[in-house]
């Protein structure tokens, strides 16, 4: 199968999987990461139809790399790996949710998830923050 993402020119996905699939303009899906135990959302990341495959049949998160235009593998260099439990599609399939077992912190930066640094919005607040609170 040829990938519309122009980043890689076959795919061993499953056909009947990537032809549901609703890709972005440049071939990519959403792919959010979700411990499995605790519901706690770690990250956004980009799967092209390789990414999806390799995520569904090693057990281990792959990500398309947008910067770096290359696929890579949760935790091969950080040792902060995400072991996959489940892959689920969205309603439209434009997305897909990935539960996992996460090793270590799930960020780049460091943080537990890439959505623990900047909260806009916490509920106790009478609006959003900013920088300065």
């Amino acid at each position: 199968m040829t990938s519309t993402s122009g980043t890689s020119p076959t795919s061993s996905l499953d056909p009947r999987i990537a032809a549901r699939l609703k890709r972005s303009a440049d071939g990519l899906l959403p792919a959010i990461a979700q411990q499995y135990d605790t519901g706690e959302v770690l990250m956004l990341g980009w799967m092209d139809d390789e990414a999806l495959h390799r995520t569904l049949t090693t057990g281990r998160c792959t990500y398309w790399s947008r910067s770096r235009q290359e696929h890579w593998v949760k935790g091969d260099t950080s040792g902060h790996v995400q072991y996959v439990k489940s892959v689920a599609l969205d309603c439209d399939a434009d997305a897909v949710l990935v539960k996992v077992d996460q090793v270590g912190a799930a960020c780049h930066t460091g943080d537990r998830t890439c959505f623990d640094a900047d909260v806009l919005f916490d509920g106790t607040d009478s609006g959003a923050r900013t920088e300065e609170q």
